[in-house]
């Protein structure tokens, strides 16, 4: 599912590049959900320190007394930027408590990181391809991800006694897995959107850590990707199965990848709206 050669703005050309939008009512829903939740959320710029550095990301929680579930966004292969810091503020709106960190931080802070690069274009994908080795490495997970978790759980507003949720897109669904492989008994539920990678040949294919994973997983395939790899829907169902966990692999007809992140080539409003839905869901069911 995905590789180099399918990405935002660089996708099979079949395909077409129309944004499906919302009905009219449905969108202005949305508009309202959004104007809520910059009135109702704190957002902080904070760093975060790991075993390798110091991460700066975004903190987001709802604003008076009380405590929620804890949730680490892992971004796209651009990194932090407005579009996640929206997706940060929404999902705190909901009760949660939430990280979106900068996941490239070993390379420099976020802003002007990936400013401008155009994935179509060779050279700016070898720079891209450069910082998304920074985290997709091997240890470089299992240094962030638990510092970053440990980070929430110190914050107030974080109820540590509920399970906490995870989620990714593009190169952050690997990491998705990863994460819920490390903390098995910390993560309850985990999404991943367009993620990239979650079967490979490799030893260190992510698909092969499902038996690790305690959390209840759904993973939303585009459909371009699934064209170019038909069977890795069907390996990660058979290895769900296998390892009796509970999980759903669902490929989006008429969605590309990275049809989720707004301001993309192939953002698809309809199915990124479908998507928000069923993580909403899957938080409830399981951050308790």
């Amino acid at each position: 599912m995905c590789d180099e050669n399918i990405h935002q703005g660089l996708v099979d050309p079949s395909f077409s590049r129309r944004a499906f939008g919302l009905s009219a009512a449905a969108a202005a829903a949305l508009a309202a959900t959004l104007a809520h939740a910059e009135e109702t959320v704190i957002e902080k710029d904070v760093d975060v320190k790991t075993p390798d550095g110091t991460a700066d990301a975004a903190l987001f929680y709802p604003k008076g007394k009380g405590k929620w579930p804890a949730v680490l966004i892992w971004t796209d292969i651009f990194g932090l930027r407005p579009v996640f810091r929206d997706m940060g503020r929404r999902l705190a709106a909901q009760g949660y408590v939430v990280l979106v960190p900068n996941p490239f931080y070993r390379k420099g802070r976020a802003a002007g990181l990936a400013d401008g690069l155009d994935f179509s274009k060779p050279d700016d994908r070898a720079k891209l391809m450069a910082l998304a080795g920074t985290i997709s490495g091997s240890g470089a997970v299992e240094n962030d991800a638990p510092a970053f978790l440990a980070f929430l759980d110190a914050q107030p507003q974080t109820d540590k006694k509920k399970k906490a949720g995870t989620q990714g897109y593009c190169m952050g669904g690997p990491l998705v897995y990863r994460t819920a492989a490390i903390l098995p008994d910390r993560i309850g539920g985990a999404v991943t959107c367009h993620g990239g990678g979650l079967v490979t040949k490799t030893p260190a294919s992510p698909h092969l850590l499902i038996p690790k994973i305690k959390a209840e997983i759904y993973s939303a395939v585009a459909a371009n990707d699934d064209k170019n790899a038909p069977t890795d829907k069907d390996v990660l169902k058979k290895a769900f199965a296998d390892a009796g966990k509970k999980a759903t692999v669902l490929v989006y007809d008429d969605c590309q990848h990275g049809w989720c992140v707004k301001g993309s080539a192939v953002y698809n409003e309809v199915g990124a709206e479908k998507a928000w839905a069923e993580l909403t869901a899957l938080y409830k069911r399981n951050l308790v």
